[in-house]
């Protein structure tokens, strides 16, 4: 029997406002998505002004590290980032057409070992949205360290 654990509504909710509060902060409107392990949406906020495409990308990031585990943007990074060219997973990207995304933005969501779900982050540059994925896993850090303290 093996015991798996899942994020819920509840987690989410407080990993969009810290998400949301740091893409103000930093003035990039962004859109931010949470899903569970198997890559369903839980919550998504598109922030006022943030491009219409996004959704669908923030989307695909969060599939994207839930499904593999890993955040998105270390699909690429060199010099083994297994979807560059000559690699073993180049050309992975168009599997799952709309569904897989290998760039910044895609962020696993770790609780005891385990992917209980991502955050995907969706209209700013890299730089940006690493530090609004950041904060929604700093939000889920702070709840998990009171529910286990509490």
């Amino acid at each position: 029997m093996h015991t798996v654990n899942r994020i819920t509504l509840d987690d989410a909710l407080p990993m969009l406002a810290a998400a949301r509060a740091k893409a103000e902060e930093i003035g990039v409107r962004q859109t931010i998505c949470v899903c569970d392990d198997g890559g369903h949406v839980i919550a998504l906020h598109r922030l006022p002004g943030a491009r219409l495409t996004g959704v669908e990308i923030a989307m695909a990031k969060a599939f994207t590290a839930a499904g593999h585990e890993r955040a998105t943007h270390r699909f690429n990074e060199p010099p083994d980032g297994p979807a560059l060219p000559g690699n073993e997973a180049f050309g992975i990207s168009h599997m799952l057409p709309g569904k897989f995304a290998i760039f910044v933005g895609g962020f696993p969501i770790e609780y005891d070992g385990q992917i209980v779900g991502a955050v995907g982050v969706s209209g700013g540059n890299g730089e940006q949205d690493k530090a609004v994925g950041a904060a929604a896993l700093g939000a889920f850090a702070d709840l998990m360290a009171g529910v286990r303290a509490g």
